[in-house]
């Protein structure tokens, strides 16, 4: 496993789920998937939060 950045070359929205991606060698389209799906089903808003606060403290490769 290599260190987390961003990878807005491959970002959606911050490249939050797309470094998280890169950096575990999974599917992003997965890392998407679960992103979601905890947002809906069990963070809500704390999910959310979280997305922004690593989206903007980062850096990005």
């Amino acid at each position: 496993m290599s260190s987390y950045a961003l990878d807005k070359r491959n970002a959606k929205v911050l490249g939050v789920c797309a470094g998280l991606a890169r950096s575990a060698g999974w599917d992003p389209t997965l890392v998407r998937i679960g992103a979601v799906a905890l947002t809906l089903f069990a963070l809500g808003p704390l999910m959310i939060l979280f997305y922004i606060l690593v989206g903007a403290f980062t850096p990005a490769r």
